[in-house]
């Protein structure tokens, strides 16, 4: 199923549940010209090595988080909910990068490249699932990293197995849900001679910038949801942050301080990334025009952090590491 025909089922869908206007709305998007993605004002060998860049960033961030996920799978002492929380992280990346990177290549290499209606709506949709599963998730892994660290002998049983895998649940469902009322606001407006998006992806702000009908709900939903979304997901983490220091500062020796800043260190760091920038994108004033910065801050958190985090975690986890050497040991042994 191409992604066309995968939007056309998720508009019909989402159009059945408006049924005043929802087909005729549905009927105009089908013959509306198609948006063009301006990308980046670059010279032309500026943008061949941009695109070298990404290309390669985007190709280690994937074969990094499958590694991830392989470990965790074939290695059973990594079955606990610290490592499911990071496969499932791992997922998350893998789609997030994918939904954005290709287009954004296409932008670098060509000089005109389109999408359809139907494709940026489901490019923006996936995007924002992508972007609010990463939120959920981060909150759940603090917290879990709460528990371990500061309740140690009643986490087994508060962070059962079952647990473990309702909080992973939730994170995909709500990453589902979140975005349904943006995309159904994006898909009512009116674009009409202007068709160019400033941007190298369907993003929020570009699209109501184009748009030449009533923009107050839709900016009204989305950044309210935003909003919402990212401060409760980021003060969950940081209050679990701040128990976790203060439960540190009391540890009596150093190697035990040590030992326990190093269980939390990496997806502190990730956390630190990822909200810095999608604060400044999603939670700042709307009314603050920065497309050039946008897509600078935006290629920040769709390419460098994705390509960090699997990296960060890897090289900071020592089970990790020992999980893939094992796992490169058992190929080489067997051949």
């Amino acid at each position: 199923m191409d992604c066309e025909m995968l939007s056309y089922i998720i508009l019909n869908l989402l159009y059945e549940a408006d049924t005043e206007d929802g087909n005729m709305d549905l009927q105009n998007t089908t013959n509306i010209p198609d948006f063009i993605l301006l990308g980046f004002p670059l010279h032309h060998e500026i943008k061949k090595l941009l695109f070298t860049i990404v290309l390669a960033s985007y190709c280690i961030t994937l074969v990094t988080n499958m590694l991830i996920i392989i470990v965790v799978k074939v290695n059973p002492k990594l079955h606990i909910p610290m490592y499911i929380f990071l496969c499932n992280f791992s997922v998350m990346e893998i789609g997030y990068t994918t939904v954005i990177i290709p287009k954004m290549l296409s932008v670098l290499l060509i000089e005109r490249v389109t999408i359809s209606m139907h494709g940026c709506l489901t490019q923006f949709y996936f995007v924002f699932f992508s972007g609010s599963i990463e939120n959920v998730l981060l909150a759940i892994m603090g917290y879990d990293r709460y528990l371990a660290i500061c309740n140690p002998l009643r986490y087994s049983s508060i962070m059962t197995h079952q647990v473990c895998c309702w909080l992973a649940v939730v994170s995909w469902i709500s990453g589902c849900l979140i975005p349904i009322m943006p995309t159904v606001w994006v898909s009512k407006l009116l674009f009409c001679a202007e068709r160019e998006i400033d941007h190298f992806f369907c993003d929020f702000g570009p699209l109501v910038k184009l748009s030449c009908s009533d923009t107050s709900k839709a900016v009204t939903t989305f950044f309210g949801q935003a909003w919402i979304l990212i401060l409760s997901c980021c003060m969950v983490t940081a209050i679990s942050y701040t128990l976790i220091v203060s439960t540190i500062l009391k540890i009596p020796t150093v190697n035990g301080r040590q030992k326990a800043f190093s269980t939390c260190a990496s997806h502190f760091t990730v956390v630190s990334i990822f909200y810095g920038t999608i604060i400044f994108t999603y939670v700042r004033p709307s009314n603050i025009n920065t497309s050039y910065l946008d897509k600078t801050v935006s290629v920040f958190y769709s390419v460098v952090t994705p390509l960090l985090n699997p990296i960060i975690y890897s090289l900071r986890n020592v089970s990790i590491k020992q999980g893939l050497q094992n796992m490169v040991q058992r190929h080489i042994n067997i051949h």
